[in-house]
């Protein structure tokens, strides 16, 4: 039995380059458990060059996994409120730029504007972050976000405490059990986990 049969899944890509292998990985699990995943990837995520690879192939692979387009402007994740087609939204990578825009109410990106848009009609949304500052600058970001309604996150753990003692990340793997959470109204825990 496939866990998300028929579920239609936004999947918010911003530019934690670092981790787009990881989730592809997780796209294609989406996918296989039967979501309808329609990706939508901030400006530096589509665009820049890294040396993690080209930004065209990752678009090319995303879009054969998922079989749907790229949303790659905010005019195109606008209509992600009025047409309410979405069932939950999940950012995955959520960047420490990315989660402080979100908490403050700056929609200056497609994935800012499809959090917003999809935020408005009351239906979840699912938030796996990469962030070098989650416990320092952008902790009190990450607390406005764990405290507002619909909002659920992936569970997440300090990826290097010893070199990188501010920088959080979450478990990928897990991003399909908070997305059947979520979908129940509920927050998956433990939230702070290890692995």
């Amino acid at each position: 039995m496939m866990l998300l049969e028929g579920v239609k899944v936004g999947i918010g890509i911003t530019g934690s380059f670092c981790t787009f292998d990881t989730v592809l990985n997780e796209i294609k699990r989406l996918v296989d458990e039967g979501a309808d995943v329609y990706p939508i990837m901030s400006y530096n995520a589509s665009s820049l060059d890294t040396k993690f690879g080209l930004a065209e192939d990752w678009i090319e692979k995303i879009e054969e996994v998922t079989g749907n387009r790229i949303i790659s402007t905010i005019q195109d994740a606008e209509p992600i409120g009025p047409t309410s087609y979405l069932d939950i939204l999940v950012i995955a990578p959520c960047t420490g730029n990315t989660l402080a825009k979100i908490a403050n109410g700056i929609t200056d990106t497609p994935v800012c504007m499809a959090y917003k848009a999809h935020l408005r009609n009351g239906k979840p949304v699912v938030i796996a972050i990469s962030t070098n500052d989650g416990l320092g600058a952008n902790g009190k970001n990450l607390g406005l976000l764990l405290d507002k309604k619909n909002v659920y996150f992936v569970p997440f753990s300090q990826d290097d405490p010893i070199k990188k003692p501010t920088s959080i990340i979450a478990h990928y793997d897990m991003i399909v059990p908070t997305i059947i959470e979520a979908l129940k109204g509920k927050q998956i825990q433990p939230i702070l986990y290890r692995s």
